[in-house]
């Protein structure tokens, strides 16, 4: 069940199907014909993005069925990462020229020295897309019973972590009596039905998934409260090569941004849901949306700043300088 807070303060398939849903390496080129902007106007025209098997990353699938890379001269390359985390060595290393990510990694990777520019918007939470979910009969059922249980995590030292922490702040519940585990999405529900863990924060499909799957219910909500509406994903490139490739990221940044305009309307994205993340359209049809920015917008980016310096993420007297960050679409 869900847990009431008191005072707020701001203090699926099987692993193997969902795995296989986004190919370790996979070209996606998104139609059949040529691209408009095949004479040479982006300096590199195929390019390497990590993604996922979630919903955040519906706008790239979206445009790649309607052509919007295509037309802009780029055939996508994709690579399958487990978390926004993940993807940040590739983009160090030039394995990767663009990937998704939540905003906390990459600021966490920035303030370390790693030097990433931010070229889209991803994705916005609204509620019941980011939720602690346990199984039935657990002795977890609200979130004050989370202290000194173990709660799956995609990876650490990201926007899971941080809207977790916040949220058990928000229920009296100090985080530092959780003991945190991470756990690939795909397989947060077979943990939780072998009871090697708790309670696990799911993000869509798989929340959706699980409770069809072994009846899983929510403990709390972890996009409510004071993460309400928080920007939660978006999409970087690494300094050097946005730099070098300033036609490459402009023509990425115009057929993303299509794609996110036609993702605000919920039919697209039940149309590409089931190929990529190897659901069945039932799922598709109840999974519950965020929203798809058109634009990054400083503000909504400074809120994940001031949560991560409330949490420790991000050194209090640190000047982190996000805005300089950000390419302009």
């Amino acid at each position: 069940m869900l847990g009431r807070p008191g005072r707020l303060t701001l203090g699926m398939v099987s692993t193997l199907v969902l795995l296989g849903a986004i190919s370790g390496c996979g070209l996606l080129s998104g139609t059949t014909h040529s691209p408009e902007n095949s004479t040479g106007r982006v300096e590199k025209s195929t390019v390497t993005v990590g993604l996922m098997p979630i919903i955040d990353v519906a706008p790239v699938h979206i445009a790649l069925k309607k052509g919007y890379f295509a037309e802009e001269g780029l055939t996508i390359e994709s690579r399958n990462i487990q978390g926004g985390a993940a993807g940040i060595p590739g983009l160090a290393s030039g394995d990767l020229d663009f990937s998704i990510g939540n905003w906390v990694s990459f600021f966490l990777a920035q303030s370390k020295g790693i030097d990433l520019k931010l070229v889209s918007d991803g994705y916005q939470a609204r509620q019941r897309m980011f939720m602690i979910m346990t199984v039935p009969g657990s002795s977890v059922r609200v979130p004050a019973d989370l202290a000194g249980k173990k709660v799956a995590l995609n990876t650490m030292a990201n926007i899971t972590e941080l809207t977790a922490r916040s949220t058990l702040d928000a229920y009296g519940v100090d985080p530092k009596t959780v003991v945190f585990k991470e756990f690939p999405y795909p397989d947060m529900h077979a943990q939780l039905a072998r009871k090697s863990i708790d309670a696990a924060l799911m993000i869509e499909p798989f929340i959706t998934h699980a409770e069809r799957v072994i009846g899983a219910v929510p403990v709390v909500d972890t996009a409510a409260g004071p993460t309400q509406d928080i920007p939660i994903a978006g999409y970087a490139t690494n300094a050097k090569f946005a730099r070098e490739n300033p036609k490459t990221v402009a023509a990425f940044q115009r057929a993303l941004q299509k794609g996110q305009a036609d993702a605000n309307r919920r039919g697209e994205v039940e149309a590409v849901l089931p190929g990529y993340a190897r659901i069945d359209p039932q799922t598709a049809s109840l999974v519950h949306f965020g929203s798809y920015p058109m634009s990054l917008e400083q503000s909504r980016l400074q809120r994940v700043v001031e949560l991560m310096k409330i949490y420790g993420m991000l050194s209090q007297n640190q000047q982190f300088d996000f805005r300089s960050m950000i390419v302009a679409q």
